[in-house]
Order: C-alpha cells, then sequence, then structure tokens
C-alpha cells in the first residue's frame, strides 16, 4: 500500500546555516502534517532526488550514513503507525499519528499507546467543559498561591464576563472566543459595563481596567489548553489594551507635611496617614506594609518577605519610618483595607494643602477624556511606592538598588513607575552639566 509519506527540508535555514528534516503526511490534498525528526543540515548537503542527506556532509553535522539510517527507521515507524490507524478504523490518522510519532518511537509499543490515547480521550469526554465551571476551577487553584489582590483580579474578570453573557444574551462556551467575541466584549467593558465606584454608579471601564480582563482572560484560557482541558485557540486578536496612566506620587517635602500633620481634630484619620507615610518610605506594596509584623523591625532596619515577588528586602527605616512602627504603632502595624486607606489617604491630602490642580486624561474607546482634579484626589495606596521609587530616583539612588526594594524584575517596567516634572528633569539635567563642569553653579 502505498503512504503518502517521506521526509523534506526546510527550505528556510536557521541561524547556524542547517535547516530541519521533518517527514510529511499528507492525508488528503488539504490535510497533511510535519513531524519532527531531530535532524539538520545544511540545505546544500540534502540529495532532493534521493530524499536522503549526501555523503559529502562534513563531520561536523553528524555521520550522514548513521543519520540516514536514523531518518529510514523514523519513517519506517511512521508508515506503521498509519498502517496500523487504517486497520484499526481509527476516525482520525493524522491526529493519531501526531500524537503516537516521536523520533525514537518503537512500532511494537503501538497496540499499548493505541489503548492509552482511548483512555485519555474517554477521561476528556468526562471533563466538564462548563466554561464557568471551568474558570471557578482556575480561581480556586489559585488561591493558595496569588495574592488576596490578585485572587479579586480573577473574581472582578469573572464578575465582568457573566454581565457581559447577561447583557449579550449569548451563552459564553470555549468555542465563543473569536475576534467578534474580543470587539464586542472589549466595547461593552467600554461603553455599557456598569460599575460601583464610591457608591456611584459609573458606566463603562477605562481603558486599562478593559485591558487587565483581557489579559486575565488570555492567562485562564492558554492554562486550559496547556492543560490539554480545552484544544488551542487562536488569542492573536486577543489584543490587550493599555495607556500610560497619569497616576501622581508625591515628593518628600509633602510626604514629610503628612507626617507631621496635626489630625486632634480628626483622631480616626491617624493610622491611615501613618500607615501611607510608612508605605512611601519603604516602598513596599500595601499587602506588605499592611502585614508588618513586630519580629521583621530589627536595629533600625524592616526585613520583610514580599508577597508578590516572594523574596526577602532590607529597608533602612528613615527617622519617620521608624517613629511610626516604634512609637506610633508600638510595633503592631493595625490592619486596614485598601479601599479605607485610599478613602481617609485623600481626606487627609486635602487637609494637609495638597491641592494642586492635576489635569488627567485617558482613553475611553478611541477619545481622549481630560478632566482637572486636586492632587489629593489622586492619592492612593499605590502613591506611596511610586513616591518612593520617583523620590529614590530623583535623589540619585541607582535604580537597580530601587528595584531591590521595590520588587521590579525589569527596568522598563521601573521606569514606568517613575513620575518626573518637566522642571524636575531641567533641574537634573543642570546639576549633571555643573558637575561636569559645563555649566556654571545657579
Amino acid at each position: 500500500m502505498f503512504l503518502p509519506i517521506k521526509p523534506i527540508i526546510d527550505r528556510r535555514p536557521r541561524k547556524d546555516g542547517t535547516s530541519v528534516i521533518t517527514i510529511q503526511y499528507c492525508y488528503s490534498s488539504d490535510r497533511r502534517t510535519l513531524l519532527f525528526t531531530g535532524l539538520a543540515v545544511p540545505p546544500r548537503y540534502w540529495n532532493k532526488k534521493l530524499l536522503r542527506i549526501s555523503p559529502e556532509l562534513p563531520t561536523d553535522f553528524g555521520n550522514p550514513e548513521q543519520m540516514n539510517l536514523r531518518l529510514q527507521r523514523m519513517i519506517r515507524a511512521a508508515e506503521d503507525i498509519v498502517l496500523f490507524a487504517v486497520q484499526k478504523q481509527i476516525e482520525d490518522p493524522v491526529e493519531f499519528l501526531k500524537k503516537v510519532f516521536h523520533p525514537e518511537f518503537e512500532s511494537g509499543s503501538l497496540p499499548e499507546k493505541a489503548k492509552q490515547l482511548t483512555q485519555d480521550d474517554t477521561k476528556k469526554k468526562e471533563v466538564n467543559l462548563d466554561f464557568f465551571f471551568q474558570l471557578d476551577d482556575y480561581i480556586k487553584s489559585k488561591t493558595r498561591k496569588v495574592s488576596t489582590g490578585m485572587m479579586r483580579t480573577y473574581n472582578v474578570m469573572k464578575n465582568r464576563l457573566l454581565a457581559f453573557q447577561k447583557w449579550r444574551k449569548q451563552k459564553i462556551t470555549f468555542t465563543s472566543f473569536d475576534f467578534n467575541f474580543y470587539e464586542d466584549f472589549v466595547n461593552y467593558l467600554t461603553y455599557e459595563h456598569m460599575h460601583m465606584r464610591r457608591n456611584i454608579a459609573i458606566r463603562g471601564l477605562k481603558r486599562n481596567s478593559v485591558g487587565t480582563s483581557i489579559k486575565q482572560l488570555r492567562i485562564f484560557l492558554r492554562d486550559r489548553t496547556r492543560r490539554k482541558i480545552i484544544p488551542a485557540i487562536d488569542l492573536s486578536d486577543f489584543k490587550i489594551l493599555d495607556e500610560e496612566t497619569d497616576a501622581i506620587y508625591l515628593s518628600v517635602e509633602e510626604i514629610r507635611t503628612l507626617y507631621n500633620l496635626d489630625l486632634s481634630g480628626h483622631p480616626e484619620w491617624s493610622r491611615f496617614r501613618d500607615l501611607f507615610v510608612l508605605g512611601s518610605f519603604t516602598g513596599l506594596r500595601f499587602s506588605d506594609f499592611n502585614g508588618i509584623k513586630p519580629e521583621d523591625i530589627r536595629n533600625g532596619m524592616l526585613y520583610k518577605k514580599q508577597g508578590k515577588s516572594d523574596h526577602w528586602v532590607v529597608i533602612p527605616l528613615r527617622p519617620e519610618a521608624n517613629d511610626i512602627l516604634m512609637n506610633r504603632f508600638k510595633r503592631k502595624v493595625p490592619p486596614t483595607s485598601n479601599a479605607e486607606l485610599n478613602r481617609y489617604i485623600k481626606k487627609v491630602g486635602q487637609l494637609a494643602g495638597i491641592n494642586m490642580p492635576i489635569k488627567v486624561s485617558y482613553k475611553k474607546g478611541n477619545q481622549d477624556m481630560v478632566a482637572v482634579k486636586p492632587k489629593y484626589a489622586l492619592i492612593t495606596t499605590h502613591t506611596c511606592r511610586r513616591s518612593f521609587c520617583t523620590n529614590e530616583f530623583l535623589a540619585g539612588t541607582p535604580p537597580e538598588l530601587i528595584m531591590k526594594i521595590s520588587g521590579h524584575k525589569s527596568i522598563k517596567d521601573f521606569y514606568k513607575y517613575i513620575r518626573i516634572t518637566p522642571e524636575e528633569a531641567g533641574k537634573q539635567i543642570r546639576e549633571i552639566w555643573e558637575r561636569r563642569g559645563e555649566m556654571e553653579k545657579a
């Protein structure tokens, strides 16, 4: 029986000048597959007529005789697999060949391999492929692996998908994910999705919020594919939307203003003020500085294992940070929520007079939205880390050292955190020129 199986060589050489040899199986004019052999030679040493490696192949690339023997053995193995599939009336010989073949395959193991594949297929049929069942299973599997903040991100993504399903009036399944789904989901989140912010109902999300849900959806779908629960899905059209934010930072002077602020009229705000100042002078994430324990403080240093990056940092305590931990908190950081701190630190900032008007802009679809807000209204827990990174950078601390504390893994991500005004940039450049003697000191 003639089998359309033959070795071919890739026409595109790799960087080392060799091209990969594969075994091609053509089931029909529109169904074919390529099998990996692990062999590669420069294209000029491939005999196209004889479909074998030329004996003139330099020994640097291997022994041509032994390589041809290996190739012939693999071709025979591929033929045996296809013949077995035809004899056993396996529904899809191409898929069976792809699953069974590997360069070291021995034909004698075919019956056992076919039995194993049948059992695997039976198990797959028993898997509950309901989309939200699988999404819940994925979220549950992350419970002890990620922070509570990340768990909240997963659940927000799930709730947005549920709301989209209800709005679209179409059940979401694993076959739903194509460009039309992506486009409809993005448009829904951008213009239609209702959410609450400070007890106010708002329609539509900002670009970065939309991008976060798309990113987490892609990660989930790829996880289900890697676990072989669902077939691979083409997610190349699922672009992650993002934009650079107008997030602010507070200067060292502004942070010290908060630290020294008289809150005798609002004593209940003190712990939120102190937590914020502590975060701004240590560079820790909210989840980390909100969980400082007495044993983390030793000899004027803070020893903390960061939750997200899972590595230890040792941070020298500024006088203000040390005073907060030792005297105001008595080494016991009072627990609070992210939402609480965000709410009260704005009130503290307003009382401290941090009210410079700031123009903020963001995209909603293809429209540029612009608003002017007082600076205190933009302060959040995230401002702590951004302030720490920016102030240390402006003070001349090497970025590599700042990253050791901030937990940034790449210099690119670190520089996204830095917020420098044009005036500060000009001042920094002037100081550099003065140190080089290219300019008289002002």
